[in-house]
């Protein structure tokens, strides 16, 4: 039973040393804290020069439980033990904290964390993390566990509040400024002599403290050290060798005024799996992450799961990837029938700011658009207008100086008749709903429904039992004329923003849709069998099924020395070994071996060239050592060939479990999604920009930020540039 908290930087926009002055005037008692019963020094150490300070308190802490968890227990308060360290040549303080009271019975570590803000010396930034793991506690385990992290909670909130709180009392009182240290006269070139050393030392204890903590952070999956921050500054940006935008992100960390500001409030917990989200993509995805409000739409559609929000965003990173959404504003061109028959458009916003889009449904004729362009063109359509419902929110968000994560849309049911319920159209709708939410989630603000016929109830009926509980709940459905009363729009929108077919002034150039003409219908579009009804697409990405005993094999033909190979994947589903090997002898042009998913008529399999019967070292050679890709890597990486031949490469399926006995063949599965290339030595320049993966960059979702360890590895061409394994 363990709990784990990450905290953003918090930044005070004070010097460090007059940060450290109001930290200092909390002991030995803090009245703001009144669970904070007072603390002794054990321990204290002061340097010659003055410029470290180490002290070692046991701080007593009052107990908010139930009297008869106090009597069970037979305490009225908790002994905590707290070590700072504070280096005023370095300008930082290393708090370390632990319990003493019930040691054997439950573990709290707690590591926080002051120094200079990076980009402006005269702040100050606090990064802090803790974990409680209760191995047991008289039966009370889960009373305990609720009680500490309540007031852990009420602890983190308070802890800025009170340091202001002694920051204006300091400058109340005159104190408005403190120099840094600086090094006494007598000793300031002996000093600098030593630095190096004392550095190295100081960089000794510190990686120590760290190394601690680190150990304890395995089971959080977080450190404070290693979290991004996003500064509140626009961010630079500056072109690529291929001319396009970068943006850079070198020692950005994620602080409270950036979430306050463009994602809104967050409880503490929140604002912890936040982070911890965001470092894990950060190491699995080499930098092309989404935005923080797309991440966090995630983990809201999960109730702040961080497991099930993670596995949900990684299959629509990849979901993204293989149907090349990311370049669908860019490319897309509204086929000319739903241009004029498609009753759907954007119309100003609603009260709060959120983009407003109506459809009207009942003027849609389902069946003439699906018989003239396809299902599939509905959906992507479908698609393009969420992914300008994402533009348009974070314009809003940076034009409004408050997040607007969402869109509120008006769903008009004037002349929805049984013919929308034609078996086609149903099966599209929920199509669309399932593709929706699963890589749109927690986008719709609101969903208004107005003038609901009597059949509505037929279709709703139909379609809900589809439709996440948490979107269900932001419905609002008035059957009629309800519309126009109170709690009508104007409750939602403002009066002069109300569209003219609803009962407005404001006018509205969404299409009025209609009949399409059988003219325009293609029969072949609705006869397809479910199997075909696949997203048309660009994409250069391949999907296949690696199983037990049979790893899926690429071969690529290497016509001269120091071509490159170049590979893109994402494991969509379990584990996998990733190896590149050179034949040594000649290799078949055709697989061996071509094993199907569902059989011979499966959609999806895998295809060996490499035979049992050949030996490493005799037949092939190992020219990329075996990587150990785990489900949601991201991976690239390329090699630069030392001969001509034919290179293969394998990913394997790696067992993690090892059991003592078979399972059957179906259980032993994972899933890829790969491209690969052939560079030729010419046109290779040390990059793999040619890979469509490092060109989207996730535009409409990511800030474009690129993987430091990929432009290192990009300068040094005969180098993989594979992700280690985890």
């Amino acid at each position: 039973m363990v709990q784990t908290y990450q905290s953003p930087v918090r930044v005070y926009k004070h010097s460090f040393e007059l940060v450290m002055a109001a930290y200092q005037k909390r002991f030995p008692t803090c009245k703001m804290i009144p669970v904070f019963l007072g603390s002794d020094i054990t321990h204290e150490f002061k340097s010659e020069d003055g410029a470290e300070h180490i002290v070692e308190r046991r701080c007593k802490l009052n107990v908010d439980a139930p009297y008869l968890l106090k009597k069970i227990a037979g305490v009225d308060h908790v002994i905590f033990i707290q070590k700072n360290h504070l280096n005023r040549r370095t300008r930082t303080l290393d708090i370390v904290a632990h319990n003493e009271s019930f040691s054997s019975r439950l573990t709290i570590q707690e590591h926080c964390h002051y120094s200079v803000h990076p980009e402006n010396p005269n702040w100050t930034c606090f990064e802090q993390d803790a974990s409680l793991d209760i191995k047991h506690f008289f039966g009370f385990e889960s009373t305990v566990e609720k009680i500490a992290m309540k007031q852990y909670t009420s602890s983190v909130k308070k802890g800025k509040e009170v340091i202001e709180y002694y920051i204006n009392e300091l400058i109340s009182e005159g104190v408005t400024y403190i120099p840094p240290w600086s090094a006494p006269a007598g000793v300031e070139n002996a000093e600098k002599e030593e630095d190096p050393s004392q550095d190295s030392g100081l960089r000794s204890r510190s990686d120590s403290i760290g190394s601690q903590h680190s150990q304890h952070s395995l089971v959080l999956g977080a450190t404070a050290a290693s979290i991004q921050r996003k500064s509140l500054t626009p961010p630079e940006v500056v072109l690529s060798p291929e001319g396009g935008p970068v943006i850079k992100t070198d020692v950005d960390k994620i602080d409270d005024d950036y979430i306050a500001r463009f994602l809104g409030h967050l409880t503490m917990v929140e604002e912890s799996q936040l982070v911890q989200l965001r470092r894990w993509l950060q190491k699995t995805h080499k930098g092309k992450i989404p935005k923080d409000a797309h991440i966090l739409r995630f983990l809201r559609a999960r109730e702040f799961n961080v497991e099930k929000a993670r596995e949900m965003l990684v299959h629509s990173l990849a979901w993204r990837k293989l149907h090349n959404i990311d370049k669908i504003l860019e490319g897309y061109k509204l086929p000319e029938v739903l241009e004029r028959y498609y009753p759907g458009g954007w119309h100003y916003c609603d009260k709060d700011g959120r983009p407003l889009y109506i459809i009207k449904l009942g003027q849609m004729d389902v069946k003439g658009l699906m018989r003239s362009v396809g299902e599939e063109a509905i959906l992507r359509h479908v698609l393009s207008v969420n992914e300008e419902g994402l533009r348009r929110a974070e314009e809003a968000t940076q034009k409004r100086g408050y997040p607007v994560s969402a869109c509120t849309c008006i769903v008009d049911l004037e002349g929805l008749s049984m013919r929308h319920l034609w078996r086609p159209g149903i099966r599209a709708l929920l199509r669309i709903i399932e593709t929706v939410q699963a890589n749109y989630p927690e986008t719709m603000g609101r969903l208004l429904i107005v003038r609901a016929p009597r059949v509505f109830p037929v279709l709703w009926t139909l379609v809900s039992p589809f439709i996440d509980e948490n979107t269900r709940n932001k419905f609002m459905i008035y059957g009629g004329k309800d519309y126009l009363g109170t709690g009508g729009l104007v409750e939602f929108m403002d009066k002069q923003y109300i569209p003219d077919f609803l009962g407005g002034d404001c006018y509205c150039d969404v299409p009025e849709g209609g009949l399409v003409p059988k003219s325009l219908y293609q029969e072949d579009l609705v006869d397809r069998s479910p199997e075909e009804q696949t997203l048309s697409t660009d994409s250069l990405y391949q999907t296949a099924a690696v199983a037990k005993d049979f790893p899926h094999e690429v071969l690529i033909e290497v016509p001269e020395k120091g071509s490159v190979v170049t590979w893109d994947f994402d494991i969509l589903k379990g584990d996998v070994t990733f190896t590149v090997f050179l034949c040594r002898k000649a290799a078949p042009q055709q697989p061996l071996h071509q094993h199907y998913v569902g059989g011979t008529s499966g959609t999806m399999g895998c295809v060996q060239y490499i035979d049992k019967t050949m030996v490493v070292g005799r037949d092939i050679s190992i020219v990329e050592p075996p990587n150990i890709c785990r489900d949601g890597d991201s991976v690239q990486g390329s090699h630069v060939t030392s001969q001509p031949g034919r290179y293969i490469l394998q990913w394997k399926y790696f067992d993690t479990t090892k059991p003592s006995f078979d399972f059957p063949l179906s259980s032993h599965k994972s899933k890829v999604m790969y491209h690969t290339e052939l560079l030729p030595s010419a046109a290779f320049r040390g990059s793999m920009t040619s890979l469509q993966s490092c060109q989207s960059g996730f535009s409409s979702l990511s800030a474009g930020t690129a993987s430091n360890q990929s432009i290192a590895g990009s300068s040094c061409p005969s180098r993989s540039l594979m992700v280690p394994p985890r």
